[in-house]
């Protein structure tokens, strides 16, 4: 078969939320894919900070900040903070808005104090995995710092979490000629979070622009995710998969669903396309 550039979502997908180790069955997947000739890169909403434990494991490329960065080997092919004038708005309408905000700079992330008492205290909610990945995060895994230890660096973009809908329209009215919003599924609770993703890039115009910075055709391409902040990813890809535990609506948009994370849904699919 040709050989294909792989396209990974770490959260979900390679890894259960929240943690930075992926099941043994999804490493030798990729392994063995790449001894195959294929390449694997990951793809993530994480800034690079978040997602350097899973470095270690020798994936060909990372692509972080839901598309904003996107290294290959020891090569820069795309880098693309927000400028100084659209984080200060950003950051400005999210404040005063009392919406929860993560926000991430390359190397590290910072969130709203508060906002580990507001998951404690919804952690009865359980309809929204985005609540529980959070809750994960921040408890144990992931070095997510205080916002008063935010020192001014650039960032990506912004993770938020809103205790309603209508606490999001003003963000999304002021902001809506720069950046989409991409909104999970609302939990039974009327919470609402999702990623404030800038229009200059997303998951979907990564694989664009790694494929051509290859030389690849982007229908040698296979995307696999979960969430919604995958659908341009696996929009775009040559072929698609969704994870068994992924969202109703990514799942439709898919070409394939595999099992989930924790069932070695990666090695099966990897084995079911081919590609080991």
């Amino acid at each position: 078969m040709e050989k294909k550039l792989i396209f990974l979502d770490i959260d979900g997908t390679l890894t259960e939320p929240g943690k930075n180790v992926p099941p043994d069955s999804a490493l030798e997947a990729v392994r063995r894919a790449q001894a195959n000739g294929h390449k694997a890169v990951l793809c993530s909403g994480r800034n690079y900070g978040m997602l350097s434990p899973l470095l270690k494991y020798d994936f060909d490329g990372v692509i972080s900040c839901s598309g904003g960065c996107i290294e290959y080997g020891d090569q820069m092919v795309y880098d693309c903070p927000m400028t100084p004038e659209q984080q200060e708005r950003v950051l400005t309408v999210f404040r005063e808005s009392g919406v929860y905000r993560t926000i991430g700079s390359r190397n590290y992330s910072y969130t709203d104090e508060g906002f580990k008492e507001f998951l404690a205290a919804n952690a009865q909610s359980r309809a929204n995995s985005e609540l529980l990945r959070w809750r994960v995060q921040i408890e144990s895994e992931l070095d997510i710092r205080p916002m008063a230890e935010y020192g001014g660096e650039p960032i990506y973009g912004l993770t938020f979490m809103s205790p309603g809908q209508e606490l999001l329209e003003a963000p999304m009215r002021a902001l809506e000629d720069e950046f989409n919003f991409c909104i999970q599924d609302t939990d039974a609770c009327g919470i609402v979070n999702g990623e404030l993703i800038n229009k200059a890039f997303n998951k979907g115009t990564a694989v664009l622009r790694l494929s051509e910075y290859l030389g690849m055709a982007v229908e040698d391409t296979i995307a696999f995710g979960d969430s919604m902040n995958d659908l341009e990813m696996l929009q775009t890809a040559g072929y698609s998969v969704c994870m068994g535990n992924g969202s109703a609506a990514l799942k439709e948009a898919a070409d394939l669903v595999c099992p989930p994370v924790d069932e070695d849904g990666l090695y099966r699919a990897f084995a079911q396309l081919g590609l080991i």
